[in-house]
């Protein structure tokens, strides 16, 4: 294979001038047209339509002001959702695959997306393999196709075997000569199914999406009764009454609600990626806020990643140091592929002896051990020194693990096959010590982690003992208990009260990561999983959120929702705090929306049989809606907010919302009927309706905004501000058709908004005793 060099600088170009380059379909993500249609032409922007026209048709424009609301929301959210798409598309490019291709006899890193047809490829464990090929290598490889045939078990392939786009490399390495690229690859004429969206279990989006139905389910039937007692019933006329039932719908719609979620995600997007966080799916800040356990690997995660061999102790006393080291050099310099592993025993023995192989044993995260046989029939095998030996104590090999150092055996053995060999035993002949540093910032985010409550898992497929003491440098609580995963049960129900009593979990495959991840899950559990290499994949689908860094395999970060492009532990702290701030915040506002949507229901609902006037014109909900939800909601939206996220979004909701909404209707109703059988005329009865509605939804604003800090202090005083001088200066009065015709019913109207403060507390507290948080309800 030493005489492959693969294409020319002629030939390349020769080819990607008849287009036999490796461009694929574009990814489908949203065009700028999309999501301009998708945030224009959407149910609640037709109903607001229709409403207004409405509205125009009964002569009254300035009662059409809510639709200009509804375009505003609909502008910003274009606005955000493009600037999303622009951020995400860079991160993107930072994220984009690449692969070595043999060129003039070199091997230079070029973009997947520039192969070209009969291109020479090197592939190494983790790569995900761009287009499809012939391997050229003699050296066995073990294939994940996973994401083609969905059988989760690696496939063997030797020399002369076709291998797949989309599929990845698990262990071995070698040459792959590109067959198919672009359109005509496998994997293209899959990409609907390889490379659809994903759906990660949002509570909050599946929770909005129940409360959007069961508004939508209420709004029409009793939208249209609503409108006809207003009609048939009212002694205004026709143009007054449209007015006022208009009024009842347009209350109904918590039309900013749905926007301000996805907006929230977007921003999200957009803040994390100042710390170079690529978001693959928007709700993944979400459930990462939710998330109570984080699963690490030790290599890569809590240590940099870059092995240094920082000393050889010779077992074999029988043979010179020199003979083993180019054992050794011959042992590693049999396979293609590179990992930091290789790299650093590369690094200290660069050339290859050039002893003849006639097998070869790739690693794998299974065995944990390579081998090689060589024409005269000896074996050299590298790997796990517990797997290839038992006894190395007089070594020190326990000890060097327990100090933090990674500990590997060669040993040496003969046989008619690499398998008859390792049946009739190996025998130890150098131990190779590694070192690996341990991350600098990770005490400090494993500090930040225990302080919010988050427990911390190290799932490692190195030497428990050497995890452990790694894991106990970098700052993990109960690091000292730890265990080899070779003792842990087959059964995931078993696997449980060992994740109650150990820390640190060593020599796990990559099945056993999975199943440790399920177990977790099974308990109830929230779990993330970070991870750089091959063998984390599993684990990483497995978990609510996978957190891939970008120094790490190609096939890692193609199933992760979230990525680390600068492979920064650090930033995961960030990557929390904004999921729970987004998440809290919503939650806050998701108040302000439902508590109006709520008190416009009750409202029709009690007006529609009493066949009273309804209490407010559309412009009214204008008012009220900007100043006590869609203006401070925007704001609140965005406000730090890191307090720890639990399950039952809906439920807490609902149970803050009813309250307020049946406070804000009760509390209306009764100053509407006091004022109306004293005998004051229509507009006079309204101006104290929206006094007390107004009034009451900036103390739920109050409420929603604590805890108060200056600027949330500023921003309730200046929307309060504005409302009480829209009653005070003429032309707020002409605008919203106020008229203030008692000071005693004003008096009684500010007692009433007053009272509200305590009695919105004593309702919520009621609500809670009579509905319990339960299962069910979540």
């Amino acid at each position: 294979m030493k005489n492959i060099r693969g294409l020319n600088s002629l030939e390349v170009n020769e080819r990607i001038s008849k287009g036999l380059i490796n461009t694929r379909p574009a990814l489908p993500a949203r065009t700028v047209g999309q999501i301009i249609r998708s945030n224009v032409f959407t149910l609640f922007n037709g109903l607001n339509l229709v409403l207004a026209s409405l509205v125009l048709l009964a002569g009254s424009p300035k009662n059409a002001l809510f639709a200009g609301v509804i375009l505003t929301n609909t502008a910003m959210g274009i606005f955000q959702e493009l600037k999303a798409k622009s951020t995400i598309e860079k991160l993107s490019l930072l994220n984009q695959n690449s692969v070595e291709v043999l060129r003039d006899g070199d091997l230079v890193s070029i973009p997947g997306e520039e192969i070209v047809l009969d291109d020479v490829v090197a592939l190494s464990p983790g790569d995900q393999i761009a287009a499809d090929g012939i391997l050229l290598s003699e050296e066995l490889l073990e294939v994940d196709e996973s994401s083609l045939t969905g059988e989760s078990d690696p496939v063997l392939k030797s020399s002369g075997a076709q291998i797949l786009s989309g599929s990845f490399v698990v262990s071995g390495g070698g040459l792959l000569k590109i067959t198919d690229v672009g359109e005509k690859t496998y994997i293209s004429k899959l990409s609907d199914e390889a490379k659809k969206f994903k759906k990660i279990n949002s509570e909050l989006r599946s929770s909005i999406d129940r409360i959007v139905k069961g508004i939508i389910w209420i709004l029409l039937p009793l939208g249209s009764l609503l409108m006809a007692s207003q009609i048939l019933f009212s002694d205004k006329s026709w143009n007054e009454a449209v007015l006022s039932s208009i009024a009842g719908i347009v209350g109904m719609v918590p039309e900013g609600l749905v926007l301000l979620t996805t907006v929230s995600f977007l921003v999200g997007v957009i803040r994390l990626s100042k710390w170079n966080t690529l978001v693959q799916e928007l709700p993944a800040t979400e459930v990462l806020a939710r998330v109570d356990t984080i699963c690490l690997d030790k290599t890569g995660t809590l240590t940099e990643g870059n092995l240094v061999l920082s000393d050889i102790i010779f077992t074999d006393k029988t043979k010179s140091s020199s003979c083993i080291e180019r054992e050794i050099a011959a042992t590693v310099h049999a396979f293609a592929s590179s990992n930091p592993t290789k790299k650093a025993i590369v690094s200290r023995f660069p050339v290859d002896p050039g002893l003849s192989v006639s097998e070869k044993v790739p690693f794998s995260s299974e065995k944990k051990w390579s081998a090689v046989r060589l024409s005269d029939g000896k074996v050299l095998a590298l790997g796990a020194p517990e797997v290839l030996a038992d006894n190395l104590d007089a070594y020190g090999a326990d000890s060097l693990a327990s100090s933090g150092k990674r500990v590997l055996l060669f040993a040496v053995g003969s046989g008619s096959t690499v398998e008859a060999a390792f049946k009739s035993g190996l025998s130890p002949a150098a131990i190779l010590v590694l070192e690996d540093r341990v991350r600098s910032d990770a005490p400090e985010t494993l500090a930040y982690f225990k302080d919010q409550g988050v427990e911390v898992k190290i799932i490692s497929g190195d030497n428990p003992v050497t995890v452990s003491a790694i894991a106990s440098e970098a700052g993990v609580e109960h690091a000292e208990r730890y265990i080899d995963a070779r003792t842990l049960p087959e059964d995931v129900s078993e696997l449980v009260p060992f994740l109650e009593e150990y820390t640190v979990f060593g020599r796990v495959t990559p099945h056993q990561k999975r199943d440790l991840v399920k177990a977790l899950k099974s308990t109830g559990k929230t779990v993330a999983m970070t991870g750089d290499g091959v063998n984390d994949i599993l684990a990483l689908k497995e978990s609510d959120c996978g957190i891939a860094l970008a120094s790490g395999s190609e096939a890692t970060k193609s199933v992760a929702q979230l990525v680390l492009l600068d492979s920064n532990f650090s930033s995961l702290p960030k990557v929390v705090s904004e999921g729970r701030r987004i998440v809290n915040n919503l939650e806050r506002v998701a108040a302000l929306y439902l508590t109006k949507t709520i008190y416009s229901i009750a409202l029709a609902l009690i007006f529609s049989l009493t066949t009273l006037p309804y209490p407010f014109i559309p412009i009214h909900l204008t008012l009220m809606g900007s100043l006590a939800i869609g203006i401070p909601s925007f704001f609140l939206a965005l406000s730090p907010n890191d307090r720890k996220v639990s399950r039952g979004f809906l439920y807490r909701v609902l149970s803050t919302t009813v309250p307020k909404g049946i406070t804000v209707a009760l509390s209306t109703f009764l100053m509407f009927a006091i004022a109306h059988f004293s005998g004051l005329d229509l507009d006079s009865t309204r101006t104290l309706s929206v006094l007390i509605s107004g009034g009451i939804s900036l103390v739920v604003l109050l409420k929603v905004a604590r805890p108060l800090t200056v600027p949330k202090l500023l921003l309730v005083s200046a929307m309060s501000a504005v409302f009480g001088l829209s009653f005070v200066f003429p032309f707020g009065r002409a605008l919203f058709s106020f008229t203030i015709s008692s000071l005693r019913h004003m008096a009684i109207a500010g007692g009433i908004v007053f009272a509200s403060y305590f009695v919105i507390d004593a309702g919520v507290l009621a609500f809670k005793k009579l509905f319990p948080h339960t299962a069910s309800n979540k």
